[in-house]
């Protein structure tokens, strides 16, 4: 009977690739566990079919469009898109746990657009408003908050109601507020996709230009807690 033969240097070969792997994956975890900590800080933009980027790429949404400008001018902040497109205040309030759960430490909070559009009650549109925020500062959390204008077709009380909401919610509470989120863009065609309402890229573009100081001043807040 012949005696099997072993390769030695080919087992030697493996022996060594398994230790060297066994070192190696806890560096990567490392490596790879240090990238996620390098960002300053995370913002999450809490909207609706406006925040989700209804209409365009993942990439042309507002919330990537400010992740690229911020990266640019040298702040690397790591902005999470929690946009729900036809969600309504309502809606916003009852997945704030989830919104919670990524951690941010700035939100910018877009929402109501369709209680309008659904003719919702302003007072109610408010109150799930003040509950988001009075929820987010208990968290110290840098809130912005961005006002909404509705379609005059609604009539001149309800859209004068409307717009009141946000004017309120931001003196009651303080945060950071943004007059008209959709300044600049609004009814504008070839700023906005062929429904009228939602942005194109373009669109997005100048939205973020405008949205960006208020941004800026999010995270001075931030930084100076």
């Amino acid at each position: 009977m012949k005696k099997k033969r072993f390769n030695i240097p080919f087992i030697l070969a493996l022996l060594l690739a398994l230790m060297l792997s066994g070192c190696l994956q806890p560096e990567d975890a490392r490596t790879s566990e240090q990238s996620a900590k390098t960002y300053a800080g995370v913002i999450v933009a809490m909207g609706d079919s406006l925040t989700a980027g209804y209409g365009v790429e993942p990439e042309n949404s507002y919330p990537a469009q400010l992740q690229g400008l911020l990266e640019a001018k040298g702040l690397h902040w790591k902005v999470i898109n929690s946009g729900v497109s036809g969600e309504t205040s309502s809606g916003a309030l009852s997945r704030l746990n989830w919104v919670l759960s990524l951690k941010p430490d700035i939100v910018i909070l877009e929402t109501g657009a369709n209680d309008g559009l659904r003719g919702v009650d302003p007072n109610l549109t408010k109150k799930n408003i003040l509950k988001i925020i009075h929820e987010l500062q208990k968290k110290k959390i840098v809130t912005i908050l961005a006002g909404m204008r509705m379609v005059s077709n609604l009539g001149t009380i309800y859209t004068h109601s409307f717009h009141q909401i946000y004017l309120e919610a931001a003196k009651e509470t303080g945060v950071i507020f943004i007059p008209f989120f959709l300044k600049d863009v609004a009814t504008i065609p070839s700023l906005n996709i062929s429904d009228g309402i939602h942005p194109n890229k373009h669109g997005y573009q100048i939205l973020v230009k405008n949205l960006f100081p208020y941004v800026l001043q999010a995270i001075k807040i931030y930084e100076y807690r």
